[in-house]
C-alpha cells in the first residue's frame, strides 16, 4: 500500500528502519485502559521508558540524567506506545496517523529543554508514519511521575477507516 510517493506505510517502515517493538506495552498501574477508541481516534495512555523485562528509567532530567539519557528514554516510551496501538489494532497499518503526543519529563525547576527530549518520540512516530506521523504536540516539565520514571507519553491517533 502506497500512502504518499514511496512511503509503504507503518509496518513496513518499522522493518526498513530496523526497529523491533516491544511484544506488549507494560501493564497499566491502576485503573485505566492503554487503548481506548472513540469517535475514530485511538487515544492512548501515558507510557513510560519501561523495557520488556520490566525495568523502568528513573530519575530526574537535569540532575540526575542527561539530556541525551532522557531522548533515548523518550524513544523507548514512543516504541511502548506504538506497541499498544499494534496490540490494540493487530496492525500500526490500520491507523492513517498521528494525531498529538502530550509529553511529560520528570525534571529540575531549571531544566528547560523538555521539547528537546519529547521531539525523540516525536521524531520517530514521524520517521514511522512517513507525512500522517507529522502532529500536534505539548511537552511539560513536571516535578515527578509515577515511580520515578524519566519521561512519560500519551498519544492520539486517527484510526484508518473501514473498507
Amino acid at each position: 500500500m502506497t500512502m504518499h510517493g514511496n512511503f509503504r506505510g507503518p509496518e513496513a517502515q518499522l522493518l526498513s528502519m530496523g526497529l523491533t517493538l516491544p511484544a506488549s506495552a507494560p501493564a497499566p498501574i491502576g485503573t485505566f485502559c492503554n487503548v481506548r477508541v472513540a469517535a475514530g481516534l485511538l487515544f492512548v495512555s501515558g507510557q513510560g521508558p519501561v523495557t520488556e523485562a520490566g525495568a523502568a528509567s528513573t530519575g530526574t532530567v537535569g540532575k540526575d540524567v542527561s539530556l541525551e539519557k532522557a531522548c533515548v528514554d523518550a524513544r523507548l516510551v514512543a516504541l511502548n506506545i506504538l506497541s499498544a496501538v499494534r496490540a490494540h489494532c493487530g496492525s500500526l497499518d490500520k491507523v492513517s496517523g498521528v494525531v498529538k503526543l502530550t509529553g511529560l519529563v520528570n525534571a529540575t525547576s531549571t531544566f528547560a529543554d523538555h521539547p528537546a527530549v519529547i521531539d525523540a518520540a516525536s521524531a520517530l512516530v514521524a520517521e514511522v508514519f512517513g507525512p500522517q506521523g507529522i502532529h500536534a504536540r505539548t511537552s511539560y516539565g513536571v516535578a515527578s511521575l509515577p515511580n520515578g520514571i524519566t519521561v512519560e507519553i500519551d498519544a492520539i491517533f486517527e484510526l484508518r477507516a473501514a473498507s
